[in-house]
């Protein structure tokens, strides 16, 4: 088969680039899974969230590797390499943490992890169009959630474990950085606006269903799910991120939306700035001061 070209003038010559790092993150075995001492809940419902990567993130490397071999734009194949790059080092780093979480006596998790690992092996036999219009969709979410995080971070992450907040910011740093991936590699194989659309809403419900499973079975372990004041706290914070994300969403629905007009938040720029000055090479990364009142970027 012969490669496919991307859209003219669409994607070369405007393309972020991608810095591939390693996710020099070490997590202490005995690493609270409550690191945010204060909002024990909205802890767990990042943690449950960390559950979902290492199912995901292989699902999404999987499928725009897979398209990369069908695209003839060298700027759009190599975006595409980078991305899988990076959610490589996401997904195993959040394999460790996740391992720590589970060596504390999380077992309940593996029977919600065999049910993902499944379902994902199902949607992998879907056509190469439905992945990628979920992988985009899904992308378009991070987008919404990365603004709200690092907008709020001071708020949300004020006196947490240090190395998990750093962790899950470089994680949302990254996701900005290649936000246009996604998107263009769709655009490139198997453009339409429909199957983008359904897309939006299949990847951004279905990673937000499997996350609440997996906090829904760390809440009831610690015995909190079933008290009205930690369900009311849930669902606060629920509603909270669907503010944050939500916009995101309702602008990757439009017709024509291209990542590209989104502005990046001006933390997020400093911290890439700040990394490509220090010169880390798979050096542990600085830690993020969450005592601080501005919580500026480690470097």
């Amino acid at each position: 088969m012969g490669g496919i070209k991307g859209n003219e003038g669409s994607v070369a010559g405007t393309i972020t680039p991608i810095t591939v790092r390693q996710g020099a993150f070490a997590f202490a075995d005995d690493t609270p899974a409550h690191w945010i001492p204060r909002a024990p809940e909205f802890a767990q419902m990042i943690n449950g969230a960390s559950f979902v990567m290492p199912h995901l993130e292989p699902f999404l490397v999987a499928t725009l590797g897979e398209a990369a071999k069908l695209i003839e734009d060298p700027a759009v194949r190599r975006e595409a390499r980078d991305f899988c790059m990076q959610e490589t080092q996401h997904y195993r780093t959040h394999r460790r943490f996740n391992d720590v979480l589970l060596g504390q006596g999380y077992e309940s998790l593996a029977a919600v992890e065999a049910e993902m690992a499944a379902a994902y092996a199902r949607l992998m036999e879907r056509p190469l169009a439905v992945r990628l219009a979920y992988a985009a969709g899904f992308e378009a979410m991070t987008l919404g959630l990365t603004d709200w995080l690092v907008g709020h971070r001071v708020e949300l992450f004020r006196g947490a474990d240090p190395h998990v907040t750093s962790f899950i910011l470089w994680h949302m740093v990254e996701e900005t950085e290649h936000k246009l991936v996604a998107h263009d590699v769709y655009e490139a194989v198997s453009p339409g606006y429909w199957w983008r659309a359904v897309g939006v809403l299949h990847g951004s419900l279905d990673v937000i269903q499997w996350s609440r499973r997996c906090y829904r079975a760390l809440l009831l372990q610690d015995g909190r799910w079933r008290r009205p004041s930690s369900r009311l706290k849930v669902w606060w914070w629920a509603a909270r991120f669907l503010l944050g994300a939500g916009p995101a969403l309702l602008r990757a629905l439009v017709p024509g939306h291209d990542p590209r007009v989104m502005k990046d938040h001006p933390w997020v720029r400093e911290w890439i700035a700040g990394h490509a000055r220090s010169g880390q090479r798979g050096a542990p990364m600085p830690l993020i001061d969450t005592g601080s009142a501005v919580m500026p970027v480690p470097f």
